[in-house]
Parts: C-alpha cells; sequence; structure tokens
C-alpha cells in the first residue's frame, strides 16, 4: 500500500466588509488621527488579513502627527490575531510547552531588570506542501523589548512656578528603568516579553501575512521603525558633513579633566571605555567621568545599544568594588 501525504491547501482569509455606517465610526473612533490616504490603507490591510476593527483584533497608531515628514502610520494587532491569521492558513501549530525564559543573576537591576530576564523563546510550527512540520522559533531580549527609559534626577535650580511653588528641574541621570506608567510589563515581564517573542516566530512563519504589522508589546521601540524618504535624505547630508570634518561614525568623549575631547570610533569605544573602567583606582573619579560624559554615553546608547549596556554595568560593577571599603 502505497503512504501518500494528503497535501494541505491554505483556506483564503476572509475578509471583513464594513458598511458605511461602520467605516464612519471606525475613522470617527478606532482610526480617528487617520488621513483619508492612511484610513484606505488601515480598511483595506484589514479586510486582505480578515481581522476586525470593531474587536480591536487590528488597529493602529499615527506617529508624529504634527510633522509631515516624519508621520507614520504604524498597523497593530494583539497576539490573539496574529494567531488568528496564521491559523486559518490551515498550516499553523502552536507549541505544547510553555515559552523558554532564561534568567541571569547579573543582570538583576531593582529598576531596569528586577527579575535579571534575558530572553524568552517561543516556539511555533508551520507545515510544508509534503504535509511535514517544521518548527519556527521567536527571540525576544529583554534590553531589545523591555519599554526601558532613562531615568532621571530631581534638581532645585532656584526656579518658581507662577503660583511660588518650587520648580524642579529634570535632569537625565544615565540610569534604565522601566517605564512606570506600563504597570504590565512589571506585574508580567515573562509574558509580555513571550508575546514579543511569539510575534517574531509568528511573522517569521506568515510573512506575507504579518509582515509590516506589530503586537502592542513591540511599540514601546516605534522608533526603530523604517526611515521615511526625506529622513534617509537628511541623515545622507548629515553624514556628508561629518565625513567633511572627519567625525562620521564617532563619538565625542573627555577621558580626564584638561583633556581635549577626542571623537572616538564608535567600533573602538566599547573597549576604550572597558579599559578606562578597568584601569580607574577611584569610584570617585569613576563617577565623575560619567557624569561628565553622560550626554557622550546617552548618543552610544542610540548608536549602539548593546555595547553601550555592557559599558554601563561594567562601570556599574568597578563603582561597588571601589566603594568598598580596603581590608586591612
Amino acid at each position: 500500500m502505497n503512504n501518500v501525504v494528503k497535501m494541505q491547501t491554505t483556506t483564503p482569509l476572509r475578509p471583513v466588509d464594513l458598511n458605511s455606517k461602520q467605516l464612519d465610526l471606525v475613522h470617527r473612533t478606532i482610526a480617528k488621527d487617520c488621513n483619508s490616504e492612511e484610513f484606505d490603507m488601515f480598511i483595506e490591510v484589514a479586510r486582505r488579513i480578515g481581522l476586525d476593527p470593531f474587536r480591536r483584533q487590528i488597529y493602529c497608531n499615527i506617529y508624529n502627527k504634527n510633522k509631515p515628514a516624519k508621520r507614520q502610520m504604524v498597523l497593530i494587532t494583539g497576539i490573539d490575531g496574529f494567531r488568528a491569521v496564521a491559523d486559518r492558513n490551515g498550516n499553523y501549530r502552536p507549541d505544547e510547552n510553555e515559552p523558554e525564559i532564561t534568567t541571569l543573576e547579573e543582570l538583576k537591576e531593582p529598576l531596569a531588570n528586577p527579575r535579571g530576564i534575558d530572553k524568552a523563546v517561543v516556539t511555533v510550527h508551520k507545515q510544508d506542501r509534503e504535509g511535514n512540520w517544521h518548527p519556527v522559533r521567536g527571540v525576544a531580549r529583554w534590553d531589545e523589548f523591555a519599554p526601558l527609559d532613562e531615568g532621571y534626577d530631581e534638581e532645585d535650580r532656584g526656579e518658581q512656578w507662577p503660583d511660588g511653588n518650587k520648580k524642579m528641574t529634570r535632569v537625565p541621570n544615565g540610569k534604565l528603568q522601566l517605564d512606570p506608567k506600563n504597570k504590565f510589563w512589571q506585574r508580567m515581564p515573562h509574558l509580555m516579553l513571550a508575546k514579543c517573542a511569539e510575534a517574531q516566530a509568528l511573522r517569521r512563519g506568515w510573512p506575507e501575512d504579518l509582515s509590516g504589522i506589530y503586537a502592542p508589546e513591540e511599540m514601546h521601540h516605534a522608533d526603530t521603525i523604517e526611515l521615511t524618504a526625506s529622513e534617509v535624505v537628511e541623515e545622507h547630508a548629515t553624514l556628508q558633513r561629518l565625513q567633511q570634518t572627519r567625525t562620521a561614525g564617532t563619538i565625542l568623549f573627555l577621558w580626564a579633566a584638561g583633556e581635549p575631547l577626542e571623537p572616538v570610533p564608535l567600533g573602538e569605544l566599547g573597549d576604550r571605555c572597558m579599559a578606562f573602567i578597568s584601569a580607574s583606582e577611584s569610584a570617585t573619579e569613576l563617577e565623575r567621568w560619567k557624569d561628565t560624559n553622560v550626554h557622550a554615553m546617552r548618543e552610544f546608547w542610540a548608536r549602539a545599544k548593546s555595547d553601550a549596556l555592557e559599558v554601563k554595568k561594567a562601570m556599574e560593577r568597578r563603582i561597588v568594588e571601589l566603594s568598598k571599603p580596603m581590608e586591612e
């Protein structure tokens, strides 16, 4: 008897059909920030992938609403919407195992990562035309997806509000912390990071349906979305100006008081900082160096996040070591 594998056909996605009254309601509520072209795009995508705006299976955010050159619409759906789209194709199977969450003791930070989470890995399964199932893995790292913001200290600069009350000035302190307004990431960090990992897996497995659509848990880093054409032109002009002054790909750092600022190539900055930190013999001097270069460190974090985080951790460890009393 011949063993014949039954071919599984893909079920076409059912468009979400809305009448004129429903379309008007969606535009006035769910997509109220969209202009006409953005709203047409939003409805067309919802129709193509078969998700219902009224059930919040799909919605959109408009970024830089008041800046025409940077204005951008981002389509968002919850993780259940991702699963529904994959399931309708007829070749999706969720994993029977729970997400893999990796934690490391050295990553624990009270404000930025209280549980020391490193990454989440979620596996889904996709069936090929021969009927074989293949795992598709999605990985989400804490330092790339958690809603981390730079913290600040409040300084009294002698200023007052019109009513006479003291006005405190917020000054960035270079320390990362979880967004205090995002309670879900603080209460359920494993679940939130796992959703990001699952969205990565589903987007990899079903790119034709899910490319360009994001889960809400991913949206804290919406500034990493592709640049507009005008921003690309401006970046090119900026790069040319930097190259003319021979500072392209560098960050200005001050290594010691009285020395001039040095443009350090981005690829060398991590190693230079690590060497400086290791050679430091005073916690006070190291703290002063950190405060002097706070803006440079912020730029380093923006341009090479992983390297900057490693430098930050090494600096904090070294300050703790140098602050311990000398043993007799």
